[in-house]
């Protein structure tokens, strides 16, 4: 029995060790500390900007507006936003868009704390933050692979979405208590601050132990040779058309969780939070299971993709707020599960050269589809109720997964591999 005990202690520190592994390398780990203090801050402020929109408008449809005002620039400047990633230095870059994103939130903090908030300057400030997003996002994402080695990019990917939606648990409902009892302002300000961790982060870094890619030539730098290298490669081309699905009808949480917590479970801002927060709890369960993988393969995506199909259905039908709190945590789980496979596939299984272009297509179809998605299911909502745009998330993400199943099945094997076969040639 005493054998038995220490080797299950044993295997349990080293899944434990391959599961935190990046944090071995000092670089990631500045990175993941002052990221850990930032995202907190950031969930902060959505969760408080929605219910600000939904406070001064009281409409399903202007919510679906705000935030497609966040991602509207990058559905039409994505591709661009990326061949700029390619060409400058990551790092500094990440500084720049970092520091612009807090001095939006001061802004904002400023007008509501104020008095002199309106709807339009927060329309205007969400469409300033999606101007920065369109260079933050691939440059965040594609910077993974300057800090790691290419055998830990699915584990740092996945620990980066661990702490995001750490972030996403505490910051919705430390910021529904603060909406609740003090000023909706206080959750922006303390946003505002908050980037000052990150950008610590970043300064602290040792930048010649950095994996700096290539840096493209002018003619090689162009805007749609991501799109064209995505095209030329089947398994991506699939993964990128469930990502489009997926986000387009399937992640609008934003739209839909507010008037879920108001109309259905007649709720406030502080059970809004307890949502998202639950959505954060499974997020981050299903984070930490992927950063223990150590393959990607085409089947998982898939597989992923229609578990988050039937949860979506089901959270449909769900009007008591212990229920939803549970089907939160499921579609937390689903959905990180298949965002982490979804990025992951896609940086392994592309040159380095060419990554931030290609993560600015997955950012333009994963972000630049809210702007379509967001007022589509505010609309749907304001008809038939929060549980209306569920059941679109679920079917549509459903139809996905079946129409992407044929063209996956000829392409079975891991990516992993996939990557390494490249290296050796």
């Amino acid at each position: 029995m005493r054998r038995l005990l220490a080797g299950l202690a044993t295997r349990a520190r080293g899944g434990a060790g391959r599961v935190f592994r990046s944090l071995a390398v000092p670089n990631y780990r500045f990175f993941f500390m002052g990221h850990a203090v930032s995202v907190v801050g950031t969930w902060m402020q959505r969760v408080a900007q929605d219910w600000l929109v939904l406070d001064l408008s009281d409409s399903a449809v202007a919510l679906g507006v705000a935030t497609a005002l966040q991602f509207l620039p990058t559905l039409l400047f994505g591709l661009w936003g990326g061949v700029l990633v390619d060409r400058l230095d990551r790092r500094r870059t990440i500084m720049v868009t970092q520091a612009v994103s807090a001095v939006l939130a001061a802004i904002l903090a400023a007008t509501v704390l104020g008095g002199v908030v309106q709807l339009w300057m927060v329309y205007v400030l969400a469409l300033g933050l999606g101007l920065v997003t369109v260079v933050d996002v691939p440059a965040r994402q594609a910077f993974v692979t300057e800090m790691v080695g290419p055998e830990d990019y699915v584990n740092a990917q996945s620990l980066n979405s661990t702490v995001h939606n750490a972030g996403r648990l505490v910051g919705p409902a430390i910021a529904g208590v603060l909406i609740a009892a003090v000023d909706v302002g206080l959750a922006f300000a303390i946003n505002a601050v908050s980037f000052a961790a990150v950008l610590y982060g970043l300064a602290r870094m040792d930048s010649s132990a950095l994996r700096r890619a290539p840096r493209p030539t002018r003619a090689s730098g162009k805007a749609l040779q991501g799109l064209r290298y995505v095209w030329g490669h089947p398994e991506l081309r699939a993964c990128l058309l469930l990502v489009a699905v997926v986000a387009l009808i399937g992640q609008n949480f934003r739209v839909v969780l507010p008037l879920l917590a108001r109309d259905t479970l007649g709720g406030g801002p502080e059970v809004y939070g307890w949502l998202t927060s639950a959505l954060g709890v499974g997020a981050m369960l299903g984070a930490l299971a992927s950063a223990g993988r150590r393959s990607v393969t085409s089947w998982s995506l898939l597989r992923w993709a229609w578990i988050f199909a039937g949860v979506n259905a089901f959270a449909a039908f769900t009007p008591w707020l212990a229920a939803a709190l549970g089907m939160m945590v499921a579609l937390g789980i689903a959905n990180i599960s298949f965002n982490t496979l979804a990025r992951t596939m896609l940086q392994i299984g592309t040159e380095p050269q060419m990554q931030g272009r290609v993560i600015a297509l997955h950012s333009l179809v994963f972000l630049g589809s809210t702007p379509i998605g967001g007022p589509l299911t505010g609309w749907l909502c304001e008809q038939w109720g929060a549980g209306a745009g569920f059941l679109l998330a679920g079917v549509a993400s459903g139809v996905a997964a079946l129409a992407g199943t044929p063209l996956l099945r000829r392409s079975r094997s891991a990516v992993s591999e996939m990557k390494a076969d490249a290296q050796e040639v």
